[in-house]
């Protein structure tokens, strides 16, 4: 099991058992076909959820786990959409209207299995009343939302190399009157810029990166292999080719890997980092990856840019070049519908492109 899932997995366990018997009995359900990851927001959904029911009111139960069939049977219309304003207005963060679709969502399949999958003794539905059969739950994010919101907010044509060449040089001079920042800089350069040009030169997940071992590895071929998102088959590994660029890259940094951050021969992730206050290299964390990006993206004068968007930046670059079936392969998604948010983006890349070659 690769390492996102089984600390998400242990999450999941430690919390399930504080959920009533009926929601763990759905998880179980649900493990064979989703993540544990998406499994453990299912149950920090239940947890606000029946935390709400008990504040107001809408159950006698004196924890989450007490919560009974009967108590989610009797509730009313009026109770969900006052549920749903607290979502809205009433937290201390305001969850934006996906958080919201997507807390909606996880009752919903919640519900849906109580009342017509599961079944008791006597073959009869657990839930015999399932109120959110009457919530509509719009679809919010539709592909040419997603792209508006993109646009400007992404690496476009010539900036992905400069990115990857700002980090590796540029970034040095900016910080160098700040000795400290400096000496970390130096000792990371090789292997942030590393990480940078993998992702923009491959659509790699940030996830997918942290996992990576050595062996994963193909220099020769540009390969690189990765558990995908949504593959349950633990034992398959997916290929992803990489761009030309980046294998310069990762030979740079590997002939400086083991040295360098003092890298133990039993450590085998791909990217590693010396935690404060130990003496030896250990895999870098997602975290950690995510806030580099935006460090050198804010200096870089793309204050909106995050790990998550040079994943952006590389699809729609990529589907520039290849059709949307090439590039659902390559950045691992579940449907076209997914990828469809490069087409609205390259449209306007295109159009752009047109307009800045009449004008010039």
């Amino acid at each position: 099991m690769q390492i996102q899932k089984a600390i998400d997995r242990k999450k999941l366990d430690e919390k399930v058992v504080h959920m009533p018997w009926f929601v763990q009995q759905f998880i179980d359900y649900k493990l064979p076909d989703l993540s544990p990851s998406t499994l453990l927001e299912y149950v920090r959904d239940y947890e606000q959820f029946f935390s709400w029911l008990r504040a107001e009111g809408l159950t006698a139960a004196q924890t989450n786990a007490q919560v009974t069939l009967h108590d989610l049977e009797t509730l009313h219309m009026e109770s969900i959409v006052g549920y749903r304003l607290h979502l809205t207005t009433r937290t201390e963060s305001t969850n934006s209207k996906i958080t919201v679709s997507r807390k909606m969502s996880s009752l919903r399949s919640l519900f849906h299995y109580l009342s017509q999958i599961a079944e008791d003794e006597n073959f009869y539905p657990l839930l015999k009343r399932n109120i959110l059969a009457k919530v509509e739950i719009k679809r919010i994010h539709k592909p040419k939302d997603t792209a508006a919101k993109l646009k400007g907010k992404i690496l476009e044509e010539d900036e992905l190399t400069e990115f990857i060449a700002y980090i590796a040089e540029g970034y040095g001079r900016d910080i160098a009157d700040n000795k400290q920042a400096l000496y970390a800089y130096e000792l990371n350069k090789e292997r942030d810029a590393c990480i940078a040009s993998l992702i923009l030169n491959s659509g790699l997940r940030v996830s997918e990166v942290v996992n990576l071992n050595i062996d994963d590895l193909d220099l020769a071929n540009k390969l690189i292999y990765v558990y995908r998102k949504g593959n349950n088959d633990e034992s398959f590994k997916t290929p992803v080719y990489f761009r030309e660029q980046c294998r310069d890259d990762l030979a740079a940094y590997l002939t400086l890997r083991q040295a360098r951050y003092r890298t133990p021969k039993r450590e085998k992730a791909l990217f590693v980092a010396i935690p404060n206050g130990q003496k030896e290299g250990k895999r870098m964390t997602k975290r950690a990856i995510q806030a580099m990006i935006i460090k050198y993206a804010k200096r870089f004068g793309k204050p909106y840019l995050t790990v998550h968007k040079l994943r952006h930046s590389f699809a729609t670059d990529y589907y520039l070049q290849n059709d949307i079936y090439k590039t659902k392969e390559q950045l691992g998604h579940a449907s076209t519908e997914t990828t469809e948010v490069y087409a609205h983006l390259t449209d306007k890349t295109m159009s752009e492109a047109i307009e800045r070659r009449v004008s010039g």
